[in-house]
């Protein structure tokens, strides 16, 4: 089988988790063609936005295949654990931090413990009313390590973190639409569309202010105020295309400008 399945449609890819049976959990097979897969779409100058998905009605992702994963790590040397640290899980994780391409995760189920981290590290969540989030690493005797902790941070803040990581609870769908973990929630028929509507925006969008936007956002998380306004406004002011500005400023005007009077003499 294989692991994931990648559909191009114009300057927009759909990246599909492909193991349903095992609820799309990810064993280092999945990971490998997930790592390979992102760096393709980083690359690819005709892409621009992407979507993640997981296969089946049941699940976005459950995580690290328990089996196949992360036996390696429970009598591993720091050597080992030191040389995850740059790809991470799912190839965006750590891996591919500072990708900026957008990256849509149009969750469909269940999204649990690394696919609950998967799910985060993607910049725009949709999610099915079906969608089932949680940390369910506290029930196996460990905590987040692939960015969970520090996007819930960022994200939520720290006391909604707190809560959803030290209980392990389960996240429904609209208590995630309510608290800001996702952007939208639609019926379990309607999530691609939903997704690809949202890309079709992103997509009408300045491509280069777009990246300039999420790689700001990205640096300046944790930077002091000073530093982080000093950044923004460099990037801010140097996002565009001059041109590309000019044209856009002149088609917002000219559909702003009163039409002469033609009674006038």
């Amino acid at each position: 089988m294989t692991e994931i399945l990648q559909q191009r449609s114009g300057r927009l890819l759909r990246i599909t988790l492909n193991r349903p049976e095992q609820r799309n959990a990810i064993d280092r097979a999945t990971d490998a063609a997930l790592r390979a897969a992102w760096a393709a779409f980083a690359a690819d100058d005709g892409l621009d936005v992407a979507i993640l998905t997981g296969a089946g009605d049941d699940a976005f992702c459950a995580g690290a295949d328990l089996r196949d994963y992360i036996p390696r790590f429970l009598n591993a040397d720091m050597g080992v654990v030191r040389d995850n640290i740059a790809t991470g899980l799912g190839g965006l994780t750590r891996g591919m931090p500072m990708l900026t391409k957008p990256v849509i995760a149009a969750v469909n189920g269940w999204a649990l413990a690394g696919g609950f981290e998967l799910a985060l590290a993607c910049d725009i969540r949709i999610a099915s009313t079906k969608a089932r989030f949680g940390s369910f690493e506290i029930h196996r005797g460990f905590h987040h390590g692939d960015g969970g902790i520090v996007r819930l941070i960022a994200s939520l803040g720290l006391s909604r973190t707190m809560d959803i990581v030290l209980s392990g609870r389960i996240v429904d769908a609209a208590e995630a639409e309510r608290i800001g973990l996702v952007h939208q929630c639609v019926a379990p028929e309607q999530l691609l569309a939903a997704a690809e509507t949202y890309a079709a925006d992103l997509l009408g969008r300045s491509q280069r202010a777009l990246r300039s936007a999420k790689q700001t956002m990205l640096e300046v998380i944790g930077r002091s105020l000073e530093d982080a306004l000093r950044l923004e406004a460099l990037y801010g002011y140097s996002s565009g295309d001059p041109a590309d500005i000019r044209t856009r400023l002149a088609d917002f005007f000219a559909r702003r400008t009163p039409a002469p009077d033609h009674d006038e003499t």
